[in-house]
């Protein structure tokens, strides 16, 4: 399989980020967006609202023509989780078959509790569900900077040939069969940054910070085993990598996030207008660990604090007068 031709839907930062990718990889990219006023900008200014600065490639054609996007070797999935379900059922009809569908969203669908992977395997079953994601900021990316991620397809040989059509000397996508582990990886990670936000935002210091990156890829890895993701891929870029990168500083959404609710703003007001998946994952992400009982106090914590049902203070203090226990 040749993945010459690819379509990238959505033309928010990440989405121009990756057809910038794809566009000096080799490849003919189409990118789709919906919203007009961007899609106008895109295609007159060459540059994206929600990524200012950076000037699309000339090669990349910008259109607002889903049916015709659809018409490509490969399609990346670059619109919020909670809108996976919309995009893939308007998009299933005009693809061709064995398309590999790569979500590029990092969250799980409120109320069936389904990963981006299993929202494209049930509307689009002809297609081949892919999943992209790891430690990678859209504006190092858009600007060249060295970065490297996952790929991940049930089929072998599809991730690595995913990973061949957009990888450049600047982008490095690592390959892998582990669709769950990458998912899982992706999603819970933005709830644990949304809590280190919180403790940057407080003024608790680098070593409270060092310690909840710690034992939040502690819940990481114990809510992946026992949704099957395997060891190796959690411990990899998307897991432990994408926490360290997301945890540690403003440039994520779901950090500065947090950082605006520890300075004591209220959940409504403290994205300003900007996406914080972890928001949304937060409660999914509680219902489904209670379902494995699985014990996950600092998602908890965040999403009581999302909830209003607890204060930042008596998150902080729950976690700390936990009862003592071995660590593991």
């Amino acid at each position: 399989m040749t993945l010459q031709t690819i379509s990238v839907l959505g033309g928010g930062a990440w989405g121009t980020a990756l057809a910038q990718i794809c566009a000096r990889a080799g490849r003919n990219v189409t990118l789709w967006e919906q919203e007009p006023d961007n899609a106008e900008r895109l295609e007159r200014q060459r540059e994206s609202r929600f990524l200012p600065g950076v000037q699309l490639a000339d090669s990349i054609a910008v259109t607002r023509d889903l049916a015709g996007a659809a018409r490509a070797d490969a399609i990346l999935l670059v619109v919020p989780a909670q809108a996976m379900r919309s995009v893939v059922s308007r998009l299933a009809p005009s693809i061709a078959t064995r398309t590999p569908l790569i979500a590029c969203a990092k969250g799980i669908e409120h109320g069936t509790h389904k990963f981006m992977s299993e929202i494209i395997a049930e509307l689009a079953p002809k297609a081949m569900p892919a999943i992209l994601s790891g430690p990678s900021f859209a504006a190092d990316v858009a600007s060249g900077l060295p970065t490297a991620v996952t790929v991940a397809a049930a089929d072998g040989p599809i991730a690595e040939e995913i990973a061949r059509a957009i990888g450049s000397n600047s982008f490095r996508p690592y390959h892998s069969t582990d669709l769950r582990g990458v998912e899982i990886g992706g999603a819970t990670k933005n709830v644990l940054a949304i809590a280190c936000g919180i403790v940057a935002g407080r003024g608790l210091g680098a070593s409270a910070s060092a310690a909840l990156t710690t034992r939040g890829f502690a819940e990481l890895v114990r809510f992946g085993k026992a949704y099957g993701a395997q060891l190796e891929t959690l411990t990899g870029l998307s897991g432990l990598g994408d926490l360290i990168l997301t945890c540690s500083t403003p440039q994520s959404r779901n950090y500065s996030f947090g950082m605006a609710l520890g300075k004591g703003e209220r959940p409504g007001t403290a994205a300003h207008g900007k996406l914080a998946e972890g928001a949304f994952t937060a409660p999914v992400l509680l219902e489904m660990a209670r379902v494995k009982n699985v014990e996950m106090p600092i998602s908890a914590a965040v999403a009581a604090v999302l909830a209003e049902q607890m204060s930042v203070d008596e998150a902080i203090e729950s976690l700390m007068t936990r009862p003592f226990r071995a660590e593991g």
